[in-house]
């Protein structure tokens, strides 16, 4: 994908986003510091789902779910580095025992 292609998705995402907070009454200004802070535009989708199926009350909601999913993210991420670094660290460890 190139960069404008993801910029046109992102700027998509970000607008249902806003569109979502809109329809329950929340504040449209909200959408661009939680589109930056979840980065991509799945996990902005994501959170555009969450409001439509749960429809939050208040802000606070929409903000803790919003932490949620970049929680979930990040640990991921996290998690998926570890697995890597392991990945690594064993080849080298079988490269050492080919070399005898």
């Amino acid at each position: 994908m190139s960069e404008r292609e993801y910029v046109t998705e992102w700027t998509a995402a970000l607008k249902a986003l806003e569109k979502a907070l809109a329809s329950l009454g929340h504040p449209v200004e909200l959408g661009d510091p939680m589109a930056r802070q979840l980065g991509s535009p799945k996990a902005i989708r994501r959170m555009t789902a969450y409001l439509y199926q749960a429809k939050p009350r208040s802000v606070e909601e929409v903000v803790d779910e919003m932490l949620a999913i970049y929680s979930e993210i990040e640990e991921w991420r996290d998690r998926k580095e570890s697995l890597d670094a392991n990945a690594r660290y064993n080849e080298y460890l079988n490269r050492e025992r080919d070399e005898d």
